[in-house]
Parts: C-alpha cells; sequence; structure tokens
C-alpha cells in the first residue's frame, strides 16, 4: 500500500563535539525526538565541512577532526515539528536549522516477504 501526505523535513546542522549535559547533542536531540514520538531521525557524519568560522573540519589522515559535520535529518507532520521545535530551540546554542515542505511517499505492505 502506498500513502502520501505533506510533511516537514528539518536538517540540524551541528558540530560533532557539540554537546547537551555532557551527553552528544545528536544523541541527547535524537533521543529527545524519539520520547516526543516523531516519526523519524537520521543522523549523518560528515567527511568535509565548514560553518560559519570558516574552519574546514575534515577527516583527512593528516589532520584528524573531532569536530566534524553532523546533520541530523527530519521528517514528519507540520503539527508535529511545531511541537519540538521550541525544544530544539533550547538545546541548540550554536548551528543552523533549515525547513522545508516535502512531500512523503510510504510504502506498507501487510503482505510477507
Amino acid at each position: 500500500m502506498k500513502r502520501e501526505s505533506t510533511a516537514i523535513l528539518l536538517r540540524i546542522f551541528i558540530g560533532e563535539s557539540d554537546r547537551y549535559k555532557g551527553k552528544p547533542l545528536y544523541m541527547h536531540i535524537v533521543e529527545m525526538l524519539k520520547a516526543e514520538g516523531i516519526a523519524g531521525a537520521t543522523v549523518f557524519r560528515g567527511i568535509t565541512g565548514f560553518g560559519k568560522q570558516s574552519l574546514i573540519h575534515t577527516t583527512s589522515i593528516l589532520r584528524l577532526s573531532t569536530d566534524l559535520p553532523i546533520v541530523i535529518e527530519v521528517a514528519d507532520l507540520e503539527e508535529n515539528i511545531d511541537r519540538v521545535r521550541p525544544k530544539l530551540d533550547e538545546i541548540i546554542n550554536k548551528g543552523l536549522i533549515t525547513e522545508e515542505k516535502v512531500k512523503i511517499v510510504f510504502y506498507d505492505s501487510d503482505k510477507d516477504k
């Protein structure tokens, strides 16, 4: 069965070394989103990137970075995203969040494969 709906896609850009209460910030965010019942989140670790300070962080063997770029993608219905935005505002001190409307196509089958 195929279902379609309109949703919001958040991309949260932070650094690997960012922390919240001693825990990696990306882990705290994912755990908070799960506890809030958000449909799903995925964390991506970048191999190279730079931010506001224009410092390049890379996995290069010559320069082992401890602060690689992290992107957390979150997709859910607009009302659910609106509900967690204030919590994200409280815990993210530096970073960037982008938000866009997306069309979700969800495939689900009752048949065993």
